[in-house]
């Protein structure tokens, strides 16, 4: 999974250099396919059916699934592409947001809420243990937005109706893993879990709908939206997160959690 999680992680690097305005988001997407196969690997979001592309690119109010095509970026803009890799069998995937143009071409707020749902996603990654369950996750990723959403003043939206999942030999596997707690007992975490984690969160209300694409989830009030996701192992040393080019390390010690790799 490591192999698999690094070939993600790389196409996301080499796509941060590409993103520019007057790029289209199905440029980015041929890109991202070539860099996988000439990689040794598969574009696993091809293997969802019915769905033919390598990433999913969400512009703006877009949550999550938008479609790469025709459509020209422009310095502001909020995109999240989210990308997988299955090599030899074996799954990773990875989303990032980044604003088109730099932070600086960017709304404040939309750069704010870019940063608060990266962090949340490095919370809910160390709060991953031996023996907890998806509270431990989902309770890190929704306290630290709620701790940011106070300190700025502002009502972030959580999204609730997509969430993280186990990953291994098939990128979507039981269980799902939301962004915040749920009510009584949740499937415990070992080691061995495996786990895409990746926090959604809006501007404004979390209420969306899926466009007439059936893929492209958008927010009902048009607000802006980020989305972050890594690829996580709980080993016998502590964490390893899979998609991370430094498996986490730097994030990981920062907050006090045991960078474990295997390697």
């Amino acid at each position: 999974m490591r192999v698999a999680g690094l070939l993600t992680g790389r196409t996301l690097e080499m796509l941060r250099g590409e993103v520019r305005a007057g790029v289209t988001t199905g440029q980015l997407d041929a890109l991202a396919e070539d860099f996988i196969r000439s990689g040794g690997g598969v574009p696993n979001f091809q293997l969802v059916p019915g769905y033919v592309n390598t990433l999913c690119t969400s512009v703006n109010d877009e949550i999550v699934h938008g479609i790469p095509g025709d459509r020209v970026l422009r310095d502001g803009d909020l995109l999240s592409i989210d990308c997988g890799a299955e090599v030899d069998g074996w799954n990773g995937d990875s989303a990032i947001t980044l604003v088109v143009g730099g932070d600086e071409a960017g709304d404040p707020a939309a750069v704010r809420l870019n940063d608060v749902t990266r962090r949340s996603l490095w919370a809910g990654l160390a709060a991953l243990r031996p023996d907890g369950d998806l509270n431990d996750i989902g309770g890190a990723v929704e306290d630290s937005i709620t701790d940011d959403a106070r300190a700025d003043g502002v009502d972030y939206g959580i999204v609730q109706d997509y969430t993280g999942h186990a990953i291994g030999e098939h990128m979507h596997l039981p269980p799902n893993v939301p962004n915040y707690r749920e009510p009584g007992r949740r499937p415990r975490t070992p080691v061995g879990t495996t786990l895409a984690i990746e926090p959604m969160v809006t501007l404004g209300d979390q209420a969306n709908h899926v466009l007439p694409d059936e893929w492209t989830v958008a927010t009902d009030d048009g607000a802006v939206a980020s989305h972050w996701e890594h690829t996580v192992a709980l080993t016998e040393r502590g964490l390893w997160v899979l998609t991370a080019l430094d498996g986490g390390e730097a994030e990981l010690t920062a907050r006090g959690a045991p960078f474990g790799p295997l390697d």
